[in-house]
């Protein structure tokens, strides 16, 4: 195995922190979601319970922020819908080139989710948006979703397309008995 993807293995206590930091963040916005969403529900059916006209707005931007980042966790543990019905038509070297492949564009993809999210929030646009029932808080939180679950897929794509590459360094079972024989 080369030296350099070595080395990179010591970067997987790195992507296990980030990892159960997002994972603590989308339990926190969870937990926040329901607290919102019943306080809302209680306030409508009793009387001395007020319901904040606040309550959809922010609890649809803890949705967004729970889509996009769990996404990310997702893509750690491979647990994203792929096809594999012709998998079983392609060769081991001809698989692993297509699962780097897809992991790339994905890779890519997370990179333009990041970069040009940035862009919108750095943009006039962000800041001159408001929240309807919150007024003092800008659509720059909003916003700031994209760039989030763009740092949180690259972080996670580069460790999968580190993997892809590591297996093509890896010898088969047949192969390794092969030579001890």
């Amino acid at each position: 195995m080369p030296v350099v993807l070595q080395k990179l293995k010591a970067l997987k206590p790195v992507y296990d922190i980030t990892y159960k930091v997002i994972l603590l963040l989308c339990k926190l916005l969870l937990i926040g979601d329901i607290l919102i969403t019943v306080w809302a529900v209680a306030g409508r059916y009793i009387p001395f319970i007020s319901d904040p006209s606040w309550s959809e707005e922010l609890v649809l931007t803890f949705m967004v922020y729970m889509a996009v980042l769990s996404a990310a966790l997702a893509i750690r543990k491979r647990g994203h819908i792929r096809m594999t019905a012709f998998d079983i038509y392609l060769s081991k070297t001809a698989l692993k080139i297509s699962d780097l492949v897809a992991d790339t564009a994905v890779l890519i993809f997370g990179a333009v989710l990041l970069i040009y999210g940035i862009k919108l929030c750095a943009s006039p646009l962000s800041e001159l948006g408001r929240y309807i029932s919150l007024p003092g808080l800008s659509k720059f939180w909003q916003y700031m979703s994209i760039p989030t679950a763009g740092v949180g897929m690259v972080i996670f794509e580069l460790e999968q397309v580190f993997l892809r590459i590591e297996a093509f360094f890896e010898k088969d079972d047949k192969e390794v008995k092969k030579m001890e024989e």
